[in-house]
């Protein structure tokens, strides 16, 4: 009976990538095909396979398509790098000893192929290829160079074992046909080495395949750092790096799903919800399909009562308390990038039942704020204990949690939690987004009504007037003694007034409590919790980050929001630059990432420092819509999604481009931001930028014969006549206003896409 497909929906352009748990291997996912890299060094008697936490995880786009990783064994340095170069069904790769630990010769390189079906492989050695059939497909891999041996094993792990315990200089295990086939080179010998693997329906086309990868692969750039780039550049890079190294295969649900880490997992997979859409948001700027189905491992953690699962792994599921409701904003959000309505369809239900199940479950006295709590359903670790009530927050160990109380008998903690109910709030705003948006206005009122109710009981009852800022507070009357970040939270759902988010301000940029070089600590400075610098008692979290942030830009703080974008971007490029490392959190003194144990090194919701930064070039937002900003130095960003499919953004000379493809399709060297750009179509429409001189705006794929009128504010423009293509003369003003433009069939649209 033939063998199934692992998983036949990957597409092809991703099939060939790093999904298993070893970083340094290669797999054809739907046919369960490896290519996996064993290095053996005698001064230590040591094989591997290459595992994370000994590995500098280099560049990776997330297709697959360009790899770099560096290892060192034993005092041996060694890079790895993969390319694939045009044909989705082939993949070269390279290894090169950078710094020798012992002789070259008693160091040694192994390349596997080996299937998950256990099919046997076979090497030929006229065509010095290692062949495996699985159904009617041929996998070959070649090498550049004659191996100095071929052996066969059971497996990748009995290779291994041979090696350990026979060393190099042994001949048993010399074959041509078996599960496993071990192509063996020694850095003596090829100090650099090529090879490659392709796929075909013939045993000679996949041969050849793989030979004219070989000869096409480049493979010095992924090895290569890249230039000096601006910083939008590299933090858009590095948000790339971080989700595609962190995409696997979960083999238990048969799925690929973004981890949290390679290096900290619980078991054979695990998805916390928070970061589950945190993938989809930071996955959806390279590759709508790997948002799509980041989004679907979050959405099928929701539960029968109602809630989303706070964790579920292999070995455990969190299904008495969920975490912040977060993923309304993020749907919306990856909406207004991608347009696709299919998402909002698909996960609008669960959301919808997530936030009525908070006011029913976790508001035991109908105060119309929520406290957390852990419900009498599942059988999860720390289920019915203070410590699960406090994973809701997901800041477990927080100082904001060390006065709130569990009653076992409402389930819940005695606290009102101003982060988790700020986010509730915004999470019924976005809701009522969604549910506008597809045509359901009763829900749209509903969730519209909870939302505006939320933040008026957020500004009236969770604001400390003595301490000029919001703070948990017990259901009996009295605040808690600790803050945290998420007094700023209220900015993100719009709670604040003018009065208490100037006040806000100053909290955040006082360096006794949240302001400093390195921001924002999880614990107020002068706090003696923030002392313990142990993960929510002090240390800088990513997330938190990014939700401040958007507070800020939500109220027009956009110096404040800049000057944390900057920071933030320092912060984490201060470790990534140099060491790769990619921190769960970091320390507010000293900005460290490796201080602590307890701080995975490349964590998934890192790279939201780095995400904050892109916003520079281009952002979507509910507030501000689409926006691309024009600084006017030069900048090659993307290619990223958008409302009209895959665009790269350039400034040369102070003129922006958005081109999508060849073709470009919007053009100013007006300087400033423009926001709410909506490509319908017969129309487009933005929010122009003030400036001091007169300035033009152009749409190259709408013919001049086209247009039709425009209005910037209240004048009206006329097209530039000796343009072969619609352009405009933008006047000089003092202050940004709307302009619509209309014109004949459409050309380029977005029009299912309109910023509210």
């Amino acid at each position: 009976m033939r063998r199934p497909l692992i998983d036949p929906t990957i597409p092809a352009d991703r099939a060939w990538n790093t999904w298993s748990d070893r970083p340094a291997e290669m797999v054809f996912l739907p046919l369960g095909v490896r290519i996996t890299p064993v290095i053996y060094s005698t001064s230590a008697r040591k094989a591997t396979t290459i595992g994370a936490r000994d590995s500098r995880l280099g560049r990776h786009a997330i297709d697959g398509s360009l790899i770099g990783i560096e290892t060192t064994h034993a005092g041996t340095r060694l890079s790895l790098s993969y390319e694939k170069s045009g044909d989705p069904f082939a993949v070269a790769g390279r290894w090169e000893g950078l710094e020798l630990g012992e002789w070259g010769l008693r160091f040694w390189v192994t390349i596997c192929l080996s299937a998950d079906g256990g099919e046997t492989v076979t090497y030929q050695p006229d065509e010095r290829a290692a062949l495996v059939k699985i159904g009617q497909r041929f996998v070959a891999l070649v090498a550049e160079e004659e191996p100095v041996q071929v052996t066969t094993h059971q497996d990748v792990a009995a290779l291994a074992a041979d090696f350990e315990a026979n060393g190099y200089f042994h001949l048993a295990s010399r074959g041509t046909a078996g599960p496993t086939i071990g192509l063996r080179f020694n850095l003596e010998m090829m100090r650099n080495g090529r090879f490659a693997a392709a796929v075909a329906d013939r045993a000679d086309l996949a041969v050849a395949k793989a030979r004219e990868a070989l000869a096409a692969a480049c493979l010095d750039e992924a090895a290569r750092p890249p230039a000096e780039r601006e910083a939008p550049v590299r933090a858009l890079e590095a948000v790339r790096d971080v989700m595609a190294w962190n995409t696997v295969w979960d083999p238990v649900n048969r799925r690929p799903y973004t981890a949290v880490s390679r290096i900290w997992n619980l078991g054979e997979f695990a998805v916390w919800y928070n970061d589950q859409t945190y993938h989809a948001l930071m996955a959806g700027l390279f590759d709508r399909e790997l948002a799509r189905v980041n989004l679907a491992a979050a959405m099928v953690s929701a539960t029968p009562q109602g809630n989303f699962a706070c964790i579920v792994t292999s070995n455990d599921a969190w299904v008495d308390r969920t975490q912040t409701p977060n993923g309304a904003f993020v749907l919306w959000l990856l909406y207004l990038r991608t347009g696709e309505r299919s998402l909002l369809e698909s996960c609008y239900a669960p959301l919808a039942r997530n936030q009525r199940w908070w006011r029913a479950h976790r508001d035991p006295t109908g105060a119309g704020l929520v406290s957390c709590g852990t419900s009498d359903v599942g059988e999860a670790l720390y289920k019915g204990t203070a410590f699960g009530a406090r994973n809701e927050t997901g800041m477990d160990n927080s100082a904001t949690h060390d006065e709130a109380a569990y009653d076992p008998a409402t389930r819940t903690l005695s606290t009102f939690d101003v982060g988790l109910n700020a986010s509730l709030a915004l999470d019924a705003e976005m809701l009522a987004l969604i549910a506008a948006e597809m045509g359901r206005s009763d829900e749209a009122e509903e969730f519209g009504r909870l939302a505006e109710e939320t933040r008026r009981r957020i500004r009236e009852e969770l604001w400390d007037e003595s301490r000029g800022l919001f703070a948990n507070r017990q259901r009996s009357g009295g605040f808690v003694k600790s803050v945290g970040p998420t007094s700023f939270y209220p900015l993100a759902c719009g709670a604040a007034t003018p009065d208490q988010a100037a006040s806000l301000l100053r909290h955040l940029a006082d360096p006794a409590t949240f302001g400093g070089r390195f921001v924002i600590p999880n614990a107020a400075r002068d706090d003696p919790a923030y002392r313990d610098n142990v993960y929510w008692r002090g240390r800088i979290w990513p997330n938190v980050n990014w939700f401040v942030w958007q507070g800020l830009r939500r109220y027009g703080f956009d110096a404040d929001a800049a000057e944390l974008a900057r920071k933030s971007l320092a912060l984490f490029e201060a470790s990534w630059a140099n060491e790769r490392i990619a921190a769960e959190n970091y320390d507010a003194e000293t900005g460290s990432a490796t201080d602590q144990v307890d701080a995975d090194r490349f964590y998934g919701w890192s790279a939201m420092l780095p995400l904050i930064a892109t916003a520079a070039v281009m952002d979507f937002s509910p507030w501000h819509g689409w926006s691309v900003t024009n600084a006017g130095s030069d900048v090659v960003f993307g290619p990223v999604e958008s409302p009209l499919g895959r665009i790269s953004l350039t400034v040369r000379d102070g003129t922006l481009r958005l081109t999508r493809g060849a073709d470009a399709v919007f053009e100013t060297d007006r300087r400033g931001a423009f926001t709410e750009i909506v490509f319908g179509p017969g129309s487009f429409s933005c929010r122009v930028p003030g400036g001091e001189v007169e300035a033009t705006l152009a749409l190259p794929q709408i013919p001049a014969s086209a247009f039709v009128a425009a209005r910037l504010g209240a004048q009206t423009l006329s097209a530039d006549p000796a343009s072969g293509h619609l352009a405009l003369r933008l006047p000089p003003s003092p202050e940004a206003e709307p302009l619509v433009v209309w014109f004949g069939p459409r050309t380029v649209s977005n029009s299912g896409n309109t910023p509210r």
